[in-house]
């Protein structure tokens, strides 16, 4: 419960420019590559689902998943076309179940678009504001990006900044 209460001190307003603008890397990916006909998860949504807010707004069908604040299951036993995971893979307690899943929800041909800052060797680590986040409790490179993309089957994966496309 611990980490529950740790989100819901997140001041999450989907109204919030700043938010709004935070999640843009995400937002901005799926509206220019796909369409309102195509379906999509916003996986860990969280106490205020933005992502879903924009998509929504531009007449796209986005359904929601989080473990505390969108347990909707049901939504896990379908396939959609894309799925957008922002600041919620270093949450992961268990990375490899977690990517398993959304690897097999998604259509072949679909993107997972994860939105997290990669550690590189050139930040110092006993300061990096990132890891002291008691709820991030998995911490990935680039090279993780890569191990992922072979493990798990994707065709590819992309690094624009803090947000990592997987191909399916």
């Amino acid at each position: 419960m611990e980490e529950k209460e740790r989100y819901e001190m997140h001041n999450n307003d989907v109204n919030d420019p700043n938010y709004q603008k935070f999640v843009a890397p995400i937002t901005t990916y799926i509206l220019e590559h796909f369409t309102p006909h195509h379906n999509g998860l916003d996986f860990g949504s969280g106490t205020g689902p933005v992502i879903s807010k924009i998509l929504t707004d531009n007449h796209f069908l986005v359904k929601q998943y989080d473990p505390f604040f969108a347990n909707f299951p049901k939504v896990l036993q379908a396939t959609y076309d894309y799925i957008a995971c922002c600041e919620v893979i270093e949450h992961f307690h268990n990375p490899e179940k977690e990517f398993h899943l959304l690897k097999n929800l998604l259509k072949p041909g679909g993107v997972l678009v994860c939105m997290t800052h990669l550690y590189e060797d050139t930040i110092p680590f006993e300061n990096w504001y990132y890891k002291n986040d008691p709820t991030h409790v998995f911490i990935y490179r680039k090279e993780t990006m890569a191990y992922i993309t072979e493990k798990f089957g994707f065709k590819s994966f992309q690094i624009d900044n803090r947000r990592i496309v997987f191909q399916n």
